[in-house]
């Protein structure tokens, strides 16, 4: 493995804002918190696939794979991260390395490549991803950047993350020290404001941000940047000028918000924008820290007039499908913020958690769940197919919330479900978000198909004789029988 690839492992693996690394020891820290990959798990699971979920959604830069084409075509679109504004990031670009470049090396094909970029789309960056095969046959793309960006004057930035050093959360941290290493810092903005944020770990899914960005706008707080979500690579550039950050996935991206604290005195706390309670929250807590860097008090008062009104719609909007919600037992099948920001959401709704996955939640992530669901919370860590189709079946749950790879459980055992992952058409944050939510679960619910889904077949119910039976033989009469 490369060696600047390994020391940024090991400095990612002994990130000192962790909480959880803090209480290991020096020698357990080195050993990190990530595993080894199974085969077959690339798709959702790698690192190349984690660092090119946290950076696709810049949307006006070129995003080209280095490496064979399945790479690009398995990592292509594979989240609903909107954009206002360029479509860049959606077309997909891939060196397609064959079997010489694997022989002679993929350096030229890749130099070719980006300049075939500049020159058709002349995009403001180009982000060049590291892939297994070209990190194993040594191709040393720092090198092929550093020397296109000469050439071409246009920004190529290496995202060295090969899919075999380790999981996808790996690879969210390695996208993110490329656009520290890289971008963040390189550009000033044209004006400044005492209200300018950063999001970090917000990858505009299906629109969410959209649904956050007009209560700050109501308080004339700017998103100075979005790390991803809807960026433009001039706003990742200049994002060291805002006075305070926001952190809405630890397990992505605490790299950044933790060395531009350090770099640029930018202080940074972990919010939700799930549930009307943890909404209310972290927009106090954004007024709190911008107030601390030297905002107007009076930014405090118009936060709270705020929240005041939005909670009561959203309150009032919601209580009409909380009698039919009542009692109703939610299987939550996710991972890391989701894993506790949703259950909040849930149980403001009525609804009763009986199970939420741990599987990529952090120790704080299962902390926060054991404070919302209490300390007999049922946290799985690994749940098989099998063990959900059981507890589907059993009807220990009422409705399944999880990602697309886990719906056929619940379809075949004829129990609703409904998409909480990063595929989902619909946006759940914010106030607005939660009345979706809600929503969404009461049309899954009582959708009349599973009345249908779940009567017997024609054939399973009592079958009706294909042969008339022959009439048995009429009795003998009692005077014969005394004969």
């Amino acid at each position: 493995m490369d060696a600047r690839v390994s020391s940024k492992i090991q400095d990612v693996f002994e990130e000192p804002a962790c909480e959880h690394n803090q209480n290991k020891s020096a020698k357990e820290k080195k050993k990190g918190c990530t595993k080894q990959l199974s085969p077959g798990a690339a798709a959702g699971g790698c690192a190349f696939d984690g660092a090119k979920i946290a950076l696709q959604p810049i949307v006006d830069v070129a995003h080209l794979v280095h490496g064979p084409i399945a790479c690009e075509g398995n990592s292509w679109d594979n989240r609903t991260s909107f954009s206002s504004s360029a479509t860049l990031y959606r077309t997909g670009f891939t060196t397609d390395i064959n079997e010489l470049d694997v022989i002679y090396g993929g350096e030229k094909r890749l130099f070719k490549s980006v300049r075939e970029i500049v020159e058709k789309y002349n995009p403001p960056a180009v982000f060049v991803y590291q892939t297994c095969v070209t990190a194993l046959i040594g191709d040393d793309i720092e090198a092929v950047c550093k020397k296109a960006t000469e050439k071409f004057g246009t920004p190529v930035i290496p995202v060295n993350s090969p899919g075999f050093v380790g999981p996808k959360n790996l690879g969210n941290k390695l996208g993110g020290e490329a656009l520290l290493d890289y971008v963040i810092g390189t550009a000033e903005p044209e004006y400044t404001t005492p209200y300018d944020i950063n999001i970090i770990g917000e990858y505009n899914l299906s629109g969410e941000l959209w649904q956050i960005k007009p209560l700050l706008d109501a308080l004339g707080v700017r998103i100075l940047s979005c790390i991803s979500g809807d960026a433009k690579y001039k706003e990742v550039a200049y994002s060291h000028r805002a006075r305070a950050s926001m952190m809405v996935c630890s397990k992505s991206m605490i790299n950044i918000a933790r060395k531009m604290e350090e770099r640029y005195d930018i202080p940074f706390f972990e919010g939700s924008f799930y549930g009307i309670g943890d909404m209310s929250e972290t927009l106090r807590e954004i007024a709190r820290l911008l107030i601390q860097k030297g905002a107007p008090e009076e930014l405090r008062d118009r936060t709270e007039a705020l929240i005041a009104v939005e909670e009561k719609r959203a309150f009032e909007r919601i209580a009409s499908f909380r009698s039919r919600l009542e009692g109703k037992k939610v299987l939550l099948i996710t991972g890391g913020v989701k894993s506790w920001s949703v259950v909040a959401a849930l149980q403001e709704a009525g609804l009763e958690v009986v199970g939420t996955s741990v599987k990529k939640s952090t120790k704080e992530d299962k902390e926060k769940i054991m404070e919302l669901m209490g300390q007999d919370a049922h946290m799985i860590d690994d749940m098989t197919p099998r063990e959900m189709y059981k507890m589907l079946r059993d009807a220990q749950a009422d409705i399944m919330l999880s990602g697309g790879r886990s719906q056929f459980i619940a379809l075949k055992a004829k129990m609703p479900w409904l998409d909480i992952n990063q595929e989902r058409h619909h946006a759940y944050a914010g106030y607005e978000g939660m009345v979706k939510l809600v929503e969404e679960i009461d049309k899954a619910l009582y959708n009349p198909i599973w009345e249908q889904v779940r009567r017997l077949a024609p054939w399973e119910t009592e079958p009706t004789p294909l042969v008339k039976p022959e009439p048995e033989p009429a009795a003998a009469p009692v005077a014969a029988q005394a004969a």
